[in-house]
């Protein structure tokens, strides 16, 4: 078979070529890349509407696939439940759908459900009541009213209620088998403290304390239209919609305001602590203290600050921790912040069990860096490129523009809040970030809490 064949003048004019072009030409260093700025994209706003007796709805049509989702927040949480019934709130979340209603017990309502393709969840947070329905177009309806009878008809069955107790009593149980777990738990109830709201723990004797005339009752105090926010998106009509939802809620008569209590966050107490737990080889390490509020104006320098200080492979924890003194797998660090509260300023790792003490020296003195070194340029140049880049996975889908949404109503934040993040994240300086550190960041005020098994220690915990 013939080949094709190339001249050998043309093979030593291409070489030559080649051999013209510049070697700086040819391998450009990445950082001397130069990328486009992403463009905004602009993020649609659901439809708010407030029906007769209360009830907010938030419609965002998405005609890509005929599916409707409903998604319910309930102005209510677990955070809000008696001290001697701890676990009550998270049962209501659970049994007022496995339960059934007063017309569909909860097993022939999974069946009717199941025949669909469709579900209704619901479900208890710390500050909110969760319900959400997801089906067809064609089934709409049909899964509406099953929707709107577990809201409004809850059976909260015996038998479904035992079944939930006997579940809450197996993780009780098993609460003390995971070292994180153990950490995560107890660190929480040192920062807001044992007695607060928003660390009680649900005990044998608060779960047997709980009957079915508990849920009723609650069900009652909370579960009024009033209460509730509805947003819907999918492939319908808004103002079909409107007229679909006022006809399955709108005869629901109005209720008392749920009026929840402010929960106060006081500051802790500064300390050193430890848990022993010997059937472990590592330790689980973690410092800190309260941290802020979403609404706080430094909100913006503080993320920034975040991502500096622990927020990837290119943070100081990440790269002086992890990267230089292999000191463990796995380290974070942030000043975490809550929509009605301060939340925690914490660093945390795991480590093996003959490097505890290290560790929490090599934490500590990160914690006093990001403190007194303000960041340099290169570590703003990126923290503000990653922030910024991953702002479109905030919007990748309908369903989650719309849940954001419910959110930002929810807690009394602005609707563009993801706006404001974007050009507030923009605006932030090298001096804010040096002065938040400083600011929200107190070496002496640290709670540090060790988890492991103090024989294998390289030192006592101090």
């Amino acid at each position: 078979m013939n080949q094709p064949t190339v001249s050998k003048g043309w093979t030593v004019l291409a070489l030559l070529a080649l051999l013209a072009v510049p070697v700086d030409a040819q391998v450009k260093d990445y950082r001397d890349i130069k990328f486009p700025k992403l463009p905004e994209r602009e993020v649609p706003r659901p439809e708010v509407h407030t029906l007769s007796n209360g009830l907010q709805i938030f419609l965002l049509e998405d005609h890509e696939l005929p599916l409707i989702r409903v998604t319910g927040r309930i102005r209510t949480g677990s955070n809000y439940e008696p001290a001697d019934k701890v676990g009550l709130a998270d049962f209501v979340g659970q049994v007022l759908r496995e339960g059934g209603t007063r017309s569909m017990d909860g097993d022939a309502m999974n069946d009717y459900l199941e025949s669909r393709a469709a579900f209704v969840e619901t479900g208890m947070g710390g500050d909110v009541g969760t319900a959400s329905m997801n089906c067809l177009k064609e089934d709409f309806d049909d899964v509406l009213a099953v929707f709107a009878d577990v809201l409004r008809n809850p059976a909260f069955a015996e038998d479904k209620l035992a079944l939930a107790k006997q579940q809450a009593k197996t993780r009780i149980a098993r609460r003390n088998d995971n070292i994180g777990g153990i950490a995560g738990r107890e660190f929480a109830r040192l920062i807001y403290g044992a007695d607060s709201p928003l660390t009680q723990m649900t005990e044998y004797a608060t779960v047997a304390s709980i009957t079915r005339d508990d849920l009723v009752a609650w069900h009652q105090r909370y579960y009024h239209p009033n209460n509730i926010m509805l947003g819907v998106v999918g492939d319908f009509d808004s103002i079909a919609m409107k007229s679909k939802l006022e006809a399955a809620f709108g005869d629901w008569p109005k209720g008392p305001d749920a009026n929840l209590p402010e929960i106060v966050v006081n500051e802790p107490e500064p300390g050193v602590h430890f848990i022993e737990k010997n059937d472990v080889t590592q330790a689980y390490v973690r410092l800190g203290h309260r941290g802020i509020r979403t609404d706080n104006p430094d909100y913006y320098s503080v993320q920034m600050m975040n991502e500096i200080f622990g927020g990837g492979y290119a943070a100081r924890l990440f790269s002086n921790v992890r990267s230089k003194k292999g000191l463990a797998y796995s380290v974070r660090g942030s000043i975490g912040s809550g929509f009605l509260r301060e939340g925690i300023f914490s660093v945390a790792l795991s480590t093996k069990s003959e490097t505890m003490g290290a560790s929490i020296d090599a934490l500590r003195e990160e914690i006093d860096a990001i403190v007194a070194a303000p960041p340099t340029g290169e570590e703003m140049a990126r923290a503000k490129e990653s922030i910024l880049n991953s702002f479109v996975f905030n919007s990748t889908s309908m369903s989650q523009i719309l849940g954001q949404q419910l959110t930002y109503a929810y807690y009394g934040y602005p609707a563009d809040f993801l706006e404001r993040y974007r050009s507030g994240i923009e605006k932030v300086t090298r001096e804010d970030v040096a002065r938040v550190a400083k600011e929200y960041i107190h070496p002496d005020k640290l709670v540090t809490l060790v988890v492991g098994k103090s024989a294998d220690f390289d030192r006592p915990v101090s």
